[in-house]
């Protein structure tokens, strides 16, 4: 059995920022020379989380609404007394989701839903650049 561990790298903005990053662990898969196994999708953080969607106008507008219903902005977190910060929202949003995903593939190609597409979310107050784990294990 072969394991490579590759990082890529994602730019995102505050509160609830979508980014398909499917074509990215495609490239990575591509370049493994592993053909059948499974890749582990995974983000070092607290406030960042891995997930599948259909990558679509409507549910990009509705997964921030649905999370603002699940841990609301304008509610006291403890978790801001203790740090002096305001992410509480982001920290329970990222644990509901998950930091990781794990997908298999087969020949080479990843084996998704066709209207499946794997995403990073960034559930921070603040943009920034998140790293994202990418492990390959397989023949």
């Amino acid at each position: 059995m072969k394991i490579i561990t590759k990082e890529i790298e994602v730019d995102c903005k505050a509160d609830v920022d979508l980014k398909d990053i499917t074509n990215e662990v495609v490239k990575v898969l591509k370049n493994s020379n592993i053909r059948d196994g499974i890749v582990t999708v995974f983000v070092p953080g607290a406030t960042g989380a891995i997930s599948t969607i259909e990558f679509e106008p409507g549910l990009l507008k509705d997964m921030p609404s649905a999370l603002e219903r699940i841990a609301p902005t304008n509610i006291e977190y403890s978790h801001h007394e203790t740090w002096g910060c305001d992410n509480g929202k982001s920290h329970i949003r990222a644990t509901f989701i998950g930091p990781s995903l794990v997908v298999p593939f087969a020949d080479g190609n990843l084996i998704l839903g066709t209207y499946q597409q794997i995403v990073f979310i960034n559930l921070d107050t603040k943009s920034r650049r998140r790293t994202i784990i990418l492990q390959l294990m397989g023949e």
